[in-house]
Order: C-alpha cells, then sequence, then structure tokens
C-alpha cells in the first residue's frame, strides 16, 4: 500500500529495498544489455562516463535500454530463465508477511520486470509487494509486443532517473508533524551500485535503515540512506570504508539470512539499530570487519 495508508496498520518496521543486485544476484537490467542490446564492453564505458561526470546515470541508462530491441514480454521471459534470487529472501519475505513488516521495492529499474520477477520466483503473493520504480510505455508508433516497440518512462525528473528518498521521505515528515505517534523503524536495503558516483555524496534523505552490497553505494541509492538509523553494508566492499569515513552507523551482512536474523532482534527487542551499529564500530577498530 502507498503512503499513508502503510501507516494505517502501525507497524513495527517499514522495509524499503531496491531490488537489482539486492533481492536479485545479477542485475537484471545489465543481464539484458550484455546478452540482448549492445555488449558488456560498451555498458561499462557508459559506466565510466557516468563516474566522470560525462553522462547522468539517466543518460546512460536510458542509452543502454534503447539498445535492447526484443519485444518487451520476451525480455520478461528471458529474464525469468536467467536471474535468480537471494536464497534467503523469499524466507524473509515470508516472515514479514506474517509479523506484519511491509516491503516497499524502490528500484532505478522498470515495473513490470521487476513484478514479473519477483512473481515468477515467489509466487502470486508477492503481488502484494508495493514497487515503486520507472515504467515501460510503447515506442510509437509499435507496441511493447513488437520489436524495437518499447521505451523506459523514468520516475522523476532527477538525474538518476528515480529518487529513492521522494517516496521515504513522506513517512519521516509525518512522524516530524505528529511525533506523539509511535514511529516504525524504517529500513532500506539497497545494492549500492554506482548510480552516478563521483557526484556529491551530501544529499538531503530520511531516517531509514540500509542495505547495499556493492563497492560505492549509487546516489539514488544514498539519497534514502544518507542519514540512516543503519546502513547493512555487504562484507568485503568498500562501502564500510565509505560509511566510516562519513561517520554513517552500519553493520555488515552475507546474505538476505544475515539481514532477517538482525531484523528479527530488532522487531523483536532483542537489539537496538544503536547497539548493532555500536558494535560494528568495535569491530572495526579491531580490526576484524
Amino acid at each position: 500500500m502507498p503512503f499513508p495508508q502503510t501507516l494505517e496498520a502501525k507497524p513495527k518496521i517499514i522495509f524499503f529495498t531496491d531490488f537489482d543486485g539486492t533481492i536479485t544476484l545479477k542485475d537484471s537490467n545489465d543481464w539484458m544489455t550484455d546478452n540482448l542490446g549492445f555488449g558488456q564492453e560498451k555498458r561499462r564505458q557508459g559506466n565510466l562516463d557516468t563516474l566522470h561526470d560525462k553522462v547522468t546515470f539517466r543518460e546512460s541508462f536510458q542509452d543502454m535500454m534503447d539498445s535492447v530491441k526484443q519485444p518487451f514480454p520476451e525480455c520478461i521471459r528471458l529474464l525469468c530463465e536467467n536471474i535468480k534470487l537471494d536464497p534467503y529472501f523469499n524466507d524473509f519475505y515470508q516472515w514479514s508477511r506474517q509479523v506484519g513488516v511491509p516491503v516497499i521495492v524502490l528500484s532505478s529499474g522498470m515495473t513490470p520486470i521487476i513484478r514479473g520477477l519477483l512473481v515468477h520466483l515467489i509466487g502470486p503473493e508477492a503481488n502484494d509487494i508495493e514497487i515503486v520504480s520507472n515504467e515501460v510505455v510503447d515506442r510509437p508508433p509499435k507496441k511493447k509486443e513488437e520489436e524495437g516497440g518499447w521505451q523506459i518512462q523514468f520516475h522523476d525528473d532527477s538525474g538518476f532517473g528515480h529518487d529513492k528518498s521522494l517516496t521515504i521521505r513522506p513517512y519521516a515528515k509525518h512522524f516530524e508533524a505528529h511525533p506523539d505517534e509511535p514511529k516504525p523503524v524504517m529500513l532500506y536495503a539497497g545494492d549500492g551500485k554506482p548510480n552516478c558516483p563521483g557526484r556529491s555524496l551530501n544529499t538531503g534523505a530520511c531516517l531509514v535503515l540500509a542495505v547495499s552490497s556493492q563497492t560505492l553505494p549509487g546516489v539514488s541509492d544514498l539519497s534514502a540512506a544518507r542519514e540512516t538509523d543503519l546502513l547493512f553494508a555487504k562484507e568485503g566492499y568498500d562501502l564500510v570504508v565509505y560509511c566510516q569515513k562519513q561517520g554513517i552507523p552500519y553493520t555488515t551482512f552475507k546474505d538476505w539470512q544475515s539481514i532477517m536474523a538482525t531484523t528479527k532482534a530488532i522487531f523483536e527487542g532483542k537489539t537496538t539499530v544503536k547497539e548493532v551499529a555500536a558494535e560494528s564500530a568495535e569491530k572495526a577498530k579491531q580490526g576484524k570487519d
């Protein structure tokens, strides 16, 4: 359910999450570009051009998707055959349904692909997951079902096509305006892929927990996670260093099994985000991260 309906059930936790590379093991958009579009080499060049501020992520991503000419239903079919979930995400999602924790996908990808993959890999109950992402529209005069007949329609006018903080911010503002209401812990899970690396990281954000799994958090993820309660950073990646330098409370994770363990402990009152972050900070001092 969209804001503010999500708050009507007074959940203890609201779980926002990125999709590609966070819920999935591979990035579906990268897979399409590498296998159906202009290929890995040109995609990587686009990443470098974004890194050096030659183009925005939005422009680079548009070029990637424009290079894929297969009919859109065929793209979804091929993705369903080749993209897999983190092996523990479904366990997390089933637990979240049991305890009333809403899961909201915030993605720089495309809603029909995300919905198609989730339903294919989890089942019809995945239709209950709210998705806020870019859309897919016809490319006139052709239709999506035709070769070269579809194109991405970005969610907003930002340089990365979808500013995820725009979805989370109303929740934070609501509780600022209603301080007497019980506030849920808001978690954000993101792969931290460098959507727009090299740009300013001082973006405004809401209070969230965040999960990230790549070497540098993407700006679209940072716009949601810059002022976090807690950031889950994948073991062995440079995001841990970023968190330490920026003073962002964080903990490390291996997969969704470890994410669920920590989230359940917070949900059940066995620990707090401050205690989790303090433990990780101590480990970092001892050189264990």
